[in-house]
This record gives structure tokens, C-alpha cells and sequence, in this order.
């Protein structure tokens, strides 16, 4: 009864602001281009403030558009840049696979999928096709074996881009899904944007055996906003779908800063909602598992461990806690999260890929200066 009580609450939108505390700062608008700072013990406020106006004021973090500081389940910091407010939709990029993880995961313990087994895609299971070896384990850890070139030069040579823009844009999945192997499923980590699309279309197919773009598209976002968006309160969300009804989940789910924010709660409570398990332990605890070919990569996220020697640092891993972890998208979209520090941190902008490195600091700096516990 409880648990259909608290569904109820979410489609009115209500739960949105009871189950995470979201009225911390009194409930007022942020869109004055000022920080509203709730006082927070062991923090001071003062330079707190000075540390966000720099990401929001200085030429090297520019663009912040947008950012939510959550502690304890209460907003704690918020501000936005002008032209922007609470209602904003700002897109994901690949924040967006960390969404589609979750889903997975329903389906997971919905017993319509299993994480070992071959992955349900239908040119794969031909006899003789050796793509008939890919898990979901692999799709989600990156790990396929897929012919996947995330990033090319110039760029139209990018499998991404190509299924995005170019050839593959009407039907997102036949491109990307036809690609041959070019490793052991499971033997190499690569990054790919084409590979979370196919995660969506799976989840699509077990939801409807209709090819109709309409149907699939409904079938898919009725699914996602009964098991995701109304229990989270996350009533901004809107995923966005190619001509053939595929969930672009890899990197074009929209939502405003406050729902992005719960969406690192979600997580950060292990997919509990006001003590209510939406989502198992267990799959936060996979996707929170460093993948056995990238100690930085879990099942669709981020995660605050040392990389291999030679290889870029992702997250923050001599400066905050080891617990941390975040979903992360072009251009500078950032979901961090610090269960040790009770702390989920939104930043939302527009900032060239090479010129990240400053704001990501600064974001790191401004999770140190939170205490533990």
C-alpha cells in the first residue's frame, strides 16, 4: 500500500519535493544570477559562495549555465547564469547512459533480462555469428567487441557521429548493431556511444514487438516514466527518439538541473526513494563495480579510482573520497556523487571538451570543502 501511495504522490508531482528535500533553500528561484547558499555545518558560507561565483564569473570555467548542490537530501547551493532557471532543460549528452543503465536494471528485476546472458539482438543470433557472445555485462562495462570508433579525425569518420548525424541518424540501432567485432567480447574497454543505443533498443524490444515508431516510442517512455520519472519526481525528464522509434540513450535525455540532481540522490541512496527500493542494491553495487578492463568505468558510470599508468585521470581520485562516482556528458555536464559526503553536485554549461580540465578542478575543489559523514 505504501509503495502505491508513493507512486500516486510522484504523479502529482509532489514526491519530487518531499522525498529528497528538494526545499531546502526555502523554496525560492534561483534565476537572479546570485548563489543561494543554505547553511551548512563545516562549511563556510562565504567561501563557499566565492568558489561558485568563480565557475559562474571566470573566463577559464566558462560556460556554467547551471548548478545544484544537494547534502543530506536538501539543496544546499543553487545558482544559475542569466537566461537560465529552475525550469530549464538542459540535455545530457552522455549523462544519458547512466539513465539507460537503471533501466536496464528495472528490466533486470522485471526477470525480462539477464545480465550473462547473450544480449537479445536478433541479427546477433544467427548461426555462426560471433557477436552472439556479447552480454549485456560487456554492453554495459563497454566492452562488446563492437567496431566502435567513438571519436575520428575529421570527425564524420566517428561511429558516433555517423549514427548521430549522418548514415545512421534515421535508424540509430541498425547502425550501430551491424558493426563486426573487432575484439573478444569482453576482452577491451571501449568507450561508445553506439553501444548504449543498442542497450536501449533491447530494452525497447522487450517492451513491444511493434517495428511502428510510435508504438516503440511509447512503449518506451511509458516504461521509463512509470519506473523512473514519476517515482523520482523527475517530471522535466523527456528522452528524445530517432526516426525509428530507438531511445537516443546514449546521449539525449533533457531535464532541469533540480531533476538531474535527483537523479544522483537516486543513486547515491542505493535506488532507494523515502525508504521505498525502487531499483535493487545490487545493481547500483554492478554499476558502482570498476569493469575488469577499466578501473574508472563500472556498469554505465564513473567511478573516483586511480587509472591505469598512462591513462588520463577521470574523476578525483587523490582529493575525494574513493566512494565517489559520476555520470558525465559533452561539454560539460556533471552528476558527481559523494555518498561519504552525503553530496550529489550538478554542473550544466556549455564548455569545449579541451578546455574542461579547469572546471572539472574546480567542481573537485568545491566537493572538498564538505565534510564527511
Amino acid at each position: 500500500m505504501k509503495h502505491r501511495i508513493l507512486l500516486a504522490l510522484a504523479a502529482t508531482g509532489l514526491l519530487g519535493a518531499t522525498a529528497f528535500g528538494l526545499y531546502g533553500i526555502e523554496g525560492k528561484a534561483a534565476d537572479t544570477g546570485e548563489t543561494m547558499i543554505a547553511d551548512v555545518p563545516g562549511v563556510s558560507t562565504p567561501a563557499l559562495n566565492a568558489e561558485i561565483d568563480k565557475l559562474f564569473n571566470e573566463d577559464e570555467f566558462a560556460e556554467t549555465r547551471a548548478l545544484v548542490i544537494m547534502r543530506g537530501g536538501e539543496i544546499v547551493a543553487e545558482r544559475y547564469a542569466p537566461g537560465y532557471d529552475q525550469g530549464t532543460k538542459f540535455i545530457s549528452w552522455s549523462m544519458a547512459k547512466s539513465v539507460t543503465a537503471v533501466l536496464v536494471g528495472l528490466m533486470v528485476a522485471d526477470g525480462r533480462l539477464a545480465l550473462d546472458a547473450p544480449a537479445p539482438v536478433p541479427d546477433w543470433q544467427r548461426p555462426g555469428d560471433p557477436r552472439g557472445a556479447i552480454t549485456l555485462r560487456h554492453l554495459l562495462h563497454m566492452a562488446s567487441g563492437l567496431q566502435h570508433t567513438e571519436a575520428g579525425d575529421p570527425p564524420y569518420r566517428s561511429d558516433e557521429v555517423r549514427m548521430l548525424f549522418l548514415d545512421g541518424r534515421d535508424d540509430m540501432v541498425r547502425y550501430a548493431a551491424s558493426q563486426p567485432l573487432e575484439a573478444e567480447p569482453g576482452a577491451k574497454f571501449e568507450y561508445s556511444t553506439n553501444t548504449t543505443v543498442i542497450l536501449a533498443d533491447i530494452i525497447t524490444r522487450q517492451l513491444t514487438d511493434s517495428k511502428d515508431p510510435e508504438v516503440r516510442r511509447r512503449a518506451m517512455f511509458d516504461y521509463m516514466r512509470g519506473r523512473l520519472i514519476e517515482p523520482l519526481g523527475m517530471t522535466s525528464m523527456v528522452p528524445e527518439f530517432d526516426a525509428s522509434g530507438t531511445m537516443v540513450g546514449g546521449s539525449i535525455i533533457q531535464a532541469n538541473a533540480r531533476d538531474w540532481a535527483k537523479f544522483g540522490e537516486f543513486l547515491r541512496n542505493k535506488g532507494s526513494i523515502a525508504g521505498n527500493q525502487f531499483l535493487t542494491r545490487g545493481w547500483v553495487d554492478f554499476m558502482l563495480t570498476s569493469s575488469p578492463n577499466n578501473p574508472t568505468y563500472g556498469g554505465h558510470i564513473w567511478l573516483n579510482k586511480p587509472n591505469a599508468p598512462g591513462q588520463r585521470k577521470i574523476l578525483y581520485p587523490d582529493l575525494l573520497p574513493p566512494d565517489v562516482f559520476a555520470a558525465q556528458g559533452h561539454l560539460g555536464q556533471f552528476v558527481i556523487v559523494s555518498p561519504s559526503q552525503r553530496l550529489t553536485i550538478v554542473r550544466l554549461g556549455k564548455t569545449q571538451d579541451n578546455e574542461l580540465a579547469p572546471v572539472k578542478e574546480q567542481i573537485g575543489k568545491i566537493a572538498a570543502m564538505f565534510p564527511r559523514g
